[in-house]
């Protein structure tokens, strides 16, 4: 079959490619998403008004490109999405460098260096739109060269986007004023302390806005004593392992009113609510149920945070932006069932507090004695850590009472009948494998039940352990090589 190579008009693409849907925020995020992929260490973005233009420059510490490497970055569509990707990277398209640059400004020009040699190149969409044609400038015009200033150290890259015509109105009759300006930049800064938070808090990159470092805006509020961290929980979604959490912000009676108004974040405490979608520790999307269920005010305090590796762009329609993203079917019910759990703390903690709002109150969880556990393998209900009752008993207990009270509970929890499942037939002889957090469970409880004087030697202490319902998967072989390893029976 006969076929023809058509290469696309430059001038109408290019300028498609300006209305992908960027806003301000979400472009400079994507840039960043860039100096991250280089595993640069610091991130300095500076924001220059001037009368009739203004630029924008990301400069960061990271490999640098090399000759071919910045061409191929340069390129429009550098990266297939369907290729593999190393840990941690952002990138999928190779388009976010030039859709979000140019989303802002018509004029996009990277300097890089690596091994102490500089390459360059410049998009200027004036010319481009002149020529029709997709014509790079392999050299930097002298007047952006000069604001760009050097690369310290062997490597690093610096963007510079100018013309900004998207961003400030250049070039028009309406050109931002500086007061706005700046304004816009302080709602980047907010953006960029949201989305980075976690990889800030682990202390792996600094980014600086105008020489002002960004802190991280925790949505979780971790640090405080009356958050409620529910079940870290891994989930297999078509191949994928997905991590589900949720979390249940303080009642606004446990906060100061700097920390309350901290705490509602730049949407405020209804539209924070709902899912919080990470792809390699950078926000994704968040402030929404994605149709699960309604917003409503009582749901206020819950926060659900989902955790994808890079592979599962294509099952959750992660799109060029990062900024869209569409729940997989079979994600749904999954989801579902751990929502309903977060959104029930939340309305019994936002009612209850609304009801009287005493210094001494201590409730800080659901009423329920169990809870589903929202998973498919395990436990299918768990005990209320978080009931005010059981939460009292702990604070009246010393330390050695609290780990055997906390252990009886454990074995409460397994021993459910809702719990119990039956396991397939081991024969006697056959020693099983064993995970470490299961034979470290058995250890346990053999030496309480021993120190208990329950039993006084391995027969006795076997009868126990096979009659538990937590070991019910376990043979009296596997039991016995476990206990006697551990050196449980003097």
């Amino acid at each position: 079959m006969n076929v023809v190579i058509t290469e696309p008009s430059a001038a109408p693409v290019i300028n498609a490619l300006r209305s992908i849907g960027y806003n301000a925020r979400t472009a400079v995020a994507d840039l960043v998403d860039n100096c991250l992929d280089a595993k640069a260490s610091t991130i300095n973005i500076n924001f220059e008004y001037g009368d009739s233009d203004g630029t924008i420059t990301i400069k960061d510490n990271g490999s640098g490109m090399n000759e071919e490497m910045i061409q191929t970055a340069m390129n429009i569509g550098s990266k297939d999405p369907r290729a593999k990707r190393g840990a941690d990277e952002l990138g999928r398209f190779g388009m976010g460098l030039k859709t979000a640059s140019f989303s802002m400004g018509k004029r996009l020009s990277v300097l890089t260096k690596s091994s102490g040699v500089y390459h360059e190149r410049c998009w200027d969409l004036d010319h481009v739109s002149e020529c029709n044609e997709w014509q790079l400038f392999t050299s930097i015009p002298k007047e952006v060269r000069s604001k760009m200033g050097t690369v310290e150290g062997e490597s690093g890259t610096i963007a510079c986007i100018d013309k900004l015509d998207r961003f400030m109105g250049a070039g028009g009759k309406r050109t931002l004023k500086e007061i706005s300006f700046f304004k816009k930049v302080s709602r980047i800064n907010k953006h960029l302390e949201f989305v980075f938070h976690s990889i800030l808090e682990k202390n792996k990159v600094n980014m600086f806005i105008n020489g002002k470092e960004i802190t991280p805006w925790d949505p979780f509020l971790k640090s405080h004593q009356h958050t409620i961290e529910g079940e870290l929980q891994v989930l297999r979604i078509n191949e994928n392992r997905i991590r589900v959490q949720y979390f249940i912000l303080p009642h606004a009676s446990h906060l100061t009113e700097p920390e309350y108004k901290q705490a509602g974040g730049y949407k405020g405490w209804r539209d924070h609510q709902g899912f919080y979608i990470y792809r390699e520790n950078r926000l994704l999307y968040f402030g929404d149920w994605m149709g699960l269920f309604p917003k409503d005010a009582a749901s206020q305090l819950a926060r659900v945070r989902i955790d994808l590796p890079n592979e599962a762009d294509t099952d959750w329609q992660v799109d060029i932006k990062k900024s869209g993203i569409n729940l997989p079917e079979e994600a749904k019910k999954r989801l579902e069932t751990i929502s309903a759990i977060a959104r029930k703390v939340s309305k019994e903690i936002f009612y209850f507090r609304t009801q009287g709002k005493t210094p001494d109150q201590t409730f800080k969880g659901s009423l329920n004695t169990w809870e589903q556990s929202g998973r498919e393998d395990g436990p299918q209900f768990v005990l209320n850590r978080n009931h005010p009752i059981l939460a009292e008993l702990f604070n009246r207990m010393d330390d050695e009472s609290a780990k055997l009270f906390n252990l009886y509970l454990k074995f409460v929890q397994l021993g459910s009948p809702s719990n119990i499942i039956d396991s397939p037939k081991v024969p006697e002889e056959f020693v099983q494998e064993v995970s470490d957090a299961q034979k470290a469970l058995v250890i346990q409880f053999a030496s309480t039940i021993v120190k208990l004087n329950v039993a006084n030697n391995e027969e006795q202490l076997l009868n126990v352990l096979i009659t538990q319902p937590a070991f019910d998967g376990l043979n009296r072989a596997t039991l016995k090589k476990i206990v006697t390893e551990a050196d449980i029976i003097e």
